[in-house]
């Protein structure tokens, strides 16, 4: 029994090990598919997505989806923590290793080990529990290593999560006053083209296939960037990323006057984006609930692609191809919007989009802009 609790300890200490240096230290995808963190993950917003479709949607539904995402990470941290500390244990209750207590080196019990264990780890050195032989100390003072090195490892985890989470977030804020917020493709181009910037277009989807580029880089990286939400409730990092790809498509699909090669480059890193994020959180593609452009939406479309002085180039066979191309990236948006809760935005507003910047907290009006809807209350998933 002592032989298999020792080999038991040594284990779980490998695993944690192994399963902190994959998630916080190896900067590439693992695809072994029985991973501690990946099951945690699994079970953990399981149940706080079962417990956020309870609440209304809202504020409140919102707030509480935000949480995850930092927390989550905590409450990992402290798994691993635990982990280590109760394989050091088991190593020490299997050696029987004698301890100083009470001015007397007598066997102690399991949970004796724990606390000896626990003590060390975290380096608190109270010395009331203690090794007296060598190869007690000789496990102390490699277990108080390691957790030294764990929590540096920790510290300095934290705010590379932080600068790629927020870097991620200053380029969707550039969408509020392009494309409305919540962002849509026929905003943005009409857009563009009353103010006469279509020729600005190519700068704009380079910028957007650096940034796609790069969310696809962290993400695979640190899968927990997926559950950091935006400060803005109708904004996020996959309806805006939706949303250049509903943009490169409607280019692509023949609009008068827009370049299309830079438009094609952005359209491949989006949806290459959106494919492998969904291979990497399991979010198999899903059909859309609703359809995002009838033939109605299509119509008041083609109306204000006119208004802004645009038109397709091929009026017959523009609405097909608008679709195939929306059917290489809509299912895998649909499914990671099903998995992580994240509404994407329609291709044409139902109604003419407010832009946060338009917006405050203590006023429903701002002086010329006229009636204007309140930020906290956006458009929910």
């Amino acid at each position: 029994m002592r032989l298999l609790l020792g080999l038991t300890g040594v284990a779980l200490i490998v695993v944690v090990l192994v399963d902190a240096f994959e998630t916080m230290v190896l900067p590439r995808r693992v695809t072994r598919p029985y991973r501690p963190a990946r099951a945690y993950y699994r079970i953990a917003w399981g149940l706080w997505r079962a417990i956020a479709c309870r609440m209304l949607k809202g504020k409140r539904r919102a707030d509480f989806l935000g949480v995850f995402g930092p927390l989550s990470l905590i409450v990992l941290f402290a798994f691993w923590a635990s982990g280590l500390i109760g394989g050091f244990a088991m190593v020490h209750a299997s050696l029987g290793t004698p301890v100083y207590r009470a001015m007397e080196q007598t066997p102690a019990g399991f949970f004796e080990y724990f606390y000896l264990s626990g003590v060390t780890f975290f380096t608190l050195g109270y010395g009331d529990v203690a090794p007296t032989q060598p190869l007690g100390r000789l496990l102390a003072v490699l277990e108080a290593g390691l957790g030294f090195g764990f929590f540096g490892l920790v510290i300095s985890y934290l705010p590379g999560l932080s600068q790629s989470s927020s870097q991620r977030e200053l380029t969707i804020s550039l969408l509020d006053a392009r494309a409305g917020s919540p962002p849509t493709a026929a905003e943005g181009i009409t857009r563009a083209a009353r103010s006469g910037n279509l020729s600005g277009s190519t700068a704009f989807f380079a910028e957007w296939e650096r940034w796609a580029a790069q969310v696809l880089e962290s993400h695979l990286s640190y899968p927990v960037l997926m559950y950091y939400r935006s400060q803005h409730d109708n904004q996020s990092w996959l309806a805006a990323l939706t949303a250049v790809c509903d943009s490169c498509a409607l280019v692509l699909a023949g609009v008068e006057g827009v370049p299309t090669f830079q438009a094609q480059l952005t359209f491949a890193m989006a949806r290459h984006a959106l494919v492998d994020l969904s291979l990497i959180i399991q979010a198999p593609p899903i059909e859309p609930s609703s359809k995002r452009l009838s033939s109605a939406d299509f119509a008041r479309l083609k109306s204000m692609l006119g208004e802004a002085g645009l038109v397709f180039t091929d009026g017959e066979r523009v609405e097909q191809r608008l679709a195939e191309l929306r059917a290489m990236y809509e299912p895998f948006a649909s499914g990671l919007s099903e998995r992580l809760m994240l509404a994407i935005p329609p291709i044409v507003a139902s109604t003419k989009p407010v832009d946060n910047w338009q917006t405050s907290a203590w006023t429903r009006r701002t002086p010329g802009i006229g009636d204007l809807p309140r930020r906290d209350e956006p458009e929910h998933f």
